[in-house]
């Protein structure tokens, strides 16, 4: 049977889409189907780039205050705090402190707000538990303009994270390998990131870094991961030009403790909230 002669298409670059249409109708109206294949083509390209978001974009990236579920306590300087919103701080602080004691026994770099002690340490001449005090309590000061609340939590954050690093660091193995100290690190940030979420939803005040961050994220209106990020790296910039040390540690924990905190908090509460409608 003689076929009919093959018509150019006037959107040469759909050609692929219009040369898949029906035989019967391909070379009726050709102009017309020409246009419904470009109003197919917009269609489509938008439904890809939504398809690409969230494929590249995880939802966890987009969370923009700290939940509140149902072992969150109503407030966070309270003298009479709910049980099991202590219960939760706690462990959330623990599983923070194994978290960064993780990150100091892999080697391969100090945490960023480390390195911006380094970087002070150079310019004043003083010691590095001094300088990390002093940054801590200029942080604190930062609350002020940021109508931040204390509460236990922001004490029990020094504490608790300070005797879980001096319990288990000379418990944990150190790794001649490369691979296995990446490892380590990258496990270190997961656990860290999922302790703070914890944590931060018992709401029993944040400790001053957490602070800074959940403050620009309120000033911002910016996703936590974000500011995190954006406050780490700064961190990281400046106490690098000052004149402290920076290593691959120090930068996977500048981009993923962001990430981290923020897929606990997303994770955390969508899991509480299935056990709260099916219970």
């Amino acid at each position: 049977m003689h076929q009919p002669e093959r018509q150019v298409c006037p959107h040469n670059r759909h050609w692929h889409l219009y040369d898949k249409l029906p035989k019967t109708i391909k070379y009726e109206n050709l102009y017309g189907f020409a246009f419904q294949i470009e109003t197919f083509h917009r269609w489509s390209a938008a439904l890809t780039l939504r398809e690409f978001n969230m494929i590249l974009i995880p939802r966890f990236l987009s969370v923009k205050e700290v939940p509140s579920l149902s072992w969150s306590s109503p407030k966070a300087l309270t003298l009479t705090p709910p049980i099991v919103s202590v219960v939760f701080l706690v462990i959330g602080l623990t599983l923070f402190g194994l978290g960064e004691a993780l990150i100091i026994a892999a080697g391969v770099g100090v945490s960023p707000w480390t390195v911006f002690a380094q970087g002070i340490t150079h310019v004043t001449g003083w010691s590095i538990g001094f300088a990390t005090f002093m940054t801590s309590l200029v942080v604190l000061f930062c609350w002020i303009p940021l109508r931040q609340t204390p509460g236990i939590g922001t004490v029990l954050n020094a504490i608790i994270i300070a005797l879980v690093l001096d319990f288990l660091l000379p418990y944990l193995p150190t790794f001649d390998s490369l691979i296995l100290k990446i490892g380590a690190a990258i496990i270190g940030v997961l656990v860290t990131g999922f302790g703070g979420g914890l944590y931060l939803i018992a709401n029993l005040g944040p400790g001053p870094r957490d602070g800074l961050m959940t403050g620009l994220q309120r000033m911002t209106s910016l996703p936590i991961a974000w500011v995190r990020s954006g406050l780490e790296l700064t961190v990281v910039a400046v106490g690098w030009a000052l004149g402290g040390s920076v290593g691959f540690g120090t930068v996977l924990f500048a981009l993923g403790i962001g990430p981290s905190v923020a897929a606990s908090m997303y994770g955390l509460k969508n899991a509480f909230s299935k056990l709260e409608r099916t219970g």
